[in-house]
């Protein structure tokens, strides 16, 4: 007999990983929009990391601040479907990183989210992204990123 794949929930486990609880949004607007079989997601922060990117910040402390972000993505994504097996497919990540006028890296921060996508839904999880260095972000968090997914109807 094969090898059972496991949940999503369940990688997430492995990775002695959890959800967040869900952010309150902090302005008119919802943590997720449905049309048909795709998942629209607002940007998620994180508290935890506050600052530029080259300045206040390392790249391994963006990478750390870009995988709660995603952390943050995936508890409004599993309050929305009530299941993050409900994932199809991870389609485009946007990821906006707090950084100084000289920083380059915000790949290798964002690598934070994108690697944990993988570890969580497999294949499914590998997506389109973008990573871009912004002059400033709410709070001054490091990292905000936003999601589209397909998801099973």
């Amino acid at each position: 007999m094969g090898e059972q794949t496991k949940t999503p929930e369940e990688n997430l486990a492995a990775l002695q990983l959890s959800l967040p609880q869900l952010r309150t949004p902090v302005g008119n607007y919802v943590a997720c929009v449905r049309t048909g079989n795709l998942l629209f997601t607002a940007g998620q922060g994180v508290d935890q990391y506050k600052g530029k990117l080259g300045r206040d910040l390392t790249v391994e402390e963006g990478y750390l601040a870009a995988r709660q972000s995603m952390l943050n993505v995936l508890a409004a994504v599993e309050a929305e479907l009530g299941d993050l097996g409900k994932v199809k497919r991870v389609v485009k990540i946007l990821g906006f990183v707090n950084s100084t006028e000289e920083f380059t890296d915000q790949p290798k921060v964002m690598n934070g989210a994108s690697d944990l996508l993988v570890a969580v839904f497999g294949e499914a999880g590998k997506h389109g992204r973008s990573a871009v260095g912004m002059a400033q972000l709410p709070n001054n968090t490091a990292v905000e990123i936003e999601m589209v997914l397909e998801i099973e109807d």
